[in-house]
């Protein structure tokens, strides 16, 4: 029997950060994980593939649309389907190998198989218990699935079977207008298949700023999205290769069908812990199957603490990590902080949605006093170089002290840019102090200059 300080259960992006801070903190760590290969759903089947094949149809997309325009003249390249899978499975494969490798540098033990909690202080994982001091359950989440919708990953499939279809459908319905139905929504319709998104709020990217929801849905129109929206799905009936959407308008109680090779259900996820054993062990859970923590990440039950997507929040990959390090801080005597206020959120389409803090309704619900400035990439002169013009920056800031609230970008490297955003919030920084920091030319990063700007006085390009 082994003896720890820290096991850590799961080895996604919470698990795998939280073994490492522990380890470099000085306490024998290990992780369990019961899949072949390290860093769970976001490395193995979530974040890192569907990067790759973002990445890849938009390269298409730009070859089809845009190079002919800058003088590149030839054929459009011919989409090997084979090869754009090897491609995606090759950069998961080098991430994979990257946290090994990590994992041996910092001397944390992997111990492979599916861990269940026998009691406070043992980890039982096959027919070995290992004692540990203290256990951080970061077991991850997994699909959220509809009454009436049964996943086979074949013709209604998962985002796990969304990455790896054998071809390209003609016809793909997608249940859900959130992040993952929208990514692989745009992946198809660039490889060539009829998209519809078929969502059951008034609008898509519950959640999301009004405005940018908007502008977003009339950009993914235009690149030949189509939405029905405020539709509840009553079930999906398969019949050799083929599927039937059915779904009931909410405003007139209408019922309509659509056809597809391939339906996508991407209607989010929810806490994985079967078999953990919480039940008998007495852990608390939230009525969402939630495991529920203090403000230190620990449980009612003393020795086990728990973060990621099994407890409240966003189920964001840099939301576990910031728990998994805090987490193992705690552990190790320090103060462990994670700052919710100053979590990004990005969509990984094109244009990319970037957004921290505040949205204008969450402000107007509370009844706060806010100002916004604005500011469009149509006069950003490096997104009309690279045809990237489509969207803008939006700054709130508080109308007395001026002090950033949050901030939304629609638009080229949005997912990128918000990070400025989120420093300046996390130094508690006004509108004005962005607006007085030099920004390179011609760069995209001079729209949230501009729009800083706006907060004051007024954009210069606008």
């Amino acid at each position: 029997m082994a003896s720890y300080d820290v096991i850590v259960i799961g080895s996604g992006p919470g698990g795998y950060v939280s073994a490492i801070r522990a380890a470099q903190l000085g306490l024998k760590t290990a992780c369990v994980e019961g899949r072949e290969t390290l860093g769970g759903t976001c490395l193995n089947v979530g974040c890192i593939p569907s990067k790759a094949l973002l990445h890849a149809t938009h390269q298409l997309h730009e070859a089809e649309h845009n190079f002919a325009k800058m003088g590149l003249k030839g054929k459009s390249p011919s989409v090997d389907w084979k090869q754009m899978q090897a491609y995606k499975d090759d950069v998961i494969g080098q991430n994979t190998k990257g946290i090994e490798f990590l994992f041996k540098k910092n001397k944390v033990d992997w111990i492979k198989g599916w861990a269940t909690i026998p009691e406070a202080g043992k980890v039982k994982v096959g027919d070995e218990v290992h004692e540990a001091k203290n256990i951080i359950i970061a077991s991850g989440s997994e699909v959220a699935t509809l009454p009436g919708v049964e996943i086979d990953e074949e013709i209604v499939v998962s985002s796990t079977g969304a990455l790896s279809l054998p071809k390209t459908p003609k016809k793909m319905v997608v249940i859900g207008a959130g992040v993952i139905g929208l990514e692989l929504g745009s992946v198809y319709k660039r490889l060539g298949a009829e998209v519809t998104v078929v969502e059951y709020m008034d609008a898509i990217t519950p959640g999301q700023d009004a405005e940018v929801a908007r502008t977003f849905q009339k950009l993914l129109q235009k690149q030949g999205l189509e939405f029905v929206l405020g539709a509840a799905v009553q079930g999906v009936e398969t019949s050799k290769s083929k599927a039937k959407v059915t779904y009931k308008l909410k405003k007139d109680d209408s019922e309509h069908t659509l056809d597809a090779d391939v339906v996508l259900v991407a209607t989010g996820r929810k806490p994985f812990t079967d078999g953990l054993g919480l039940a008998d062990l007495g852990v608390e859970m939230t009525e969402r199957g939630q495991i529920k923590t203090n403000a230190q990440w620990q449980t009612n039950v003393p020795g086990i603490y728990a973060i990621g997507d099994v407890i409240t929040g966003p189920m964001l990959a840099h939301k576990a990590e910031d728990e998994g390090m805090a987490a193992a801080e705690v552990i190790a005597g320090k103060h462990g902080h994670v700052n919710y206020g100053v979590i990004p959120g990005v969509i990984y389409t094109h244009p990319e949605v970037g957004s921290v803090g505040a949205t204008e309704e969450q402000l107007k619900s509370e009844g706060r006093a806010y100002k916004v400035g604005k500011f469009s990439f149509m006069g950003n002169g490096r997104a009309k170089a690279n045809f990237a013009a489509d969207g803008f920056v939006k700054i709130i800031a508080d109308k007395e002290t001026d002090r950033i609230l949050g901030a939304h970008i629609i638009g080229p490297m949005a997912g990128d840019l918000i990070h400025e955003v989120c420093v300046a919030m996390e130094f508690g920084a006004s509108s004005e102090d962005l607006a007085l920091t030099c920004h390179a030319h011609p760069t995209y990063s001079e729209a949230v200059r501009e729009a800083a700007l706006a907060c004051g006085d007024g954009a210069i390009h606008a």
